[in-house]
């Protein structure tokens, strides 16, 4: 007697299809949809069972509702040849109106009663060409982003100081040359002044007094000359960057 026709709507209907390489777990999805009023009772069955790790791999299907079924590949070595042995089956059966236990329900059902579809497996494996490609176009789209990065880091310099700004930045580094050395000369000219008052100061005791104020005006003046000299580096810098 001919079984009945599988009453669930499989997609994919024929073929699960696997894309490698198969060195991690490529999982695929099976849908099983159940358009009929009744429950139904599923199995998903695999000729290669340690291969695959399937969930929900049975249950029961509500009336007019579907489920979707998780079928994983574990890593292995891919074989051209072992291919066609894979296969899977979905078994099926009308769940009884007062079904309590979906196992006794399998037990005790007919031949007859159960209905079957047949998947079998197809295993894409990548050519060498289409490795390549990938490998160019991950290498593309790296210098791509490199490229952007650096074309908007240099957009943004040019944006941020045009050439009125560069100018007025070499300008104040003239002038500050020039404030630099004058400081330096009047810097020279205290402590030679100050050397003077030290020579004298055994015999002119009025020039104990005068010492420390020039000392005053000398430290004042170092620690100017050592700010602008900072600062000239950094402007220096600045300009040294915007040159290149």
């Amino acid at each position: 007697m001919a079984r009945p026709e599988q009453v669930l709507l499989l997609e994919p209907q024929h073929e699960l299809r696997f894309r490698g390489p198969f060195t991690d777990v490529v999982t695929t999805t099976l849908k099983l949809a159940n358009p009929t009023e009744r429950n139904v009772c599923f199995k998903v069955k695999t000729t290669a069972p340690r291969r695959y790790c399937v969930r929900p791999n049975s249950g029961v299907i509500d009336a007019g509702t579907s489920i979707n079924v998780s079928v994983m590949l574990q890593p292995f070595d891919y074989d051209p040849n072992e291919k066609s042995k894979h296969k899977f089956m979905v078994q099926s059966l009308l769940a009884p109106p007062d079904m309590t236990d979906t196992e006794g329900v399998w037990k005790e059902a007919k031949p007859e009663d159960l209905m079957d579809s047949k998947l079998r497996c197809v295993f894409d494996m990548p050519t060498e060409n289409e490795k390549t490609h990938d490998m160019d176009s991950n290498k593309i789209a790296s210098s791509l982003s490199k490229s952007e990065s650096s074309t908007l880091s240099m957009k943004s310099m040019a944006s941020s100081l045009d050439d009125g700004e560069v100018k007025k930045i070499m300008e104040e580094c003239k002038r500050l040359q020039m404030e630099v050395q004058r400081l330096r000369e009047e810097n020279k000219q205290i402590r030679q002044e100050d050397d003077g008052l030290r020579m004298r100061k055994s015999t002119i005791m009025p020039s104990q007094h005068s010492s420390p104020a020039v000392r005053v005006k000398e430290e004042g003046l170092s620690s100017r000359i050592i700010a602008l000299i900072v600062l000239f580096f950094v402007v220096g810098v600045i300009v040294g960057k915007l040159a290149l």
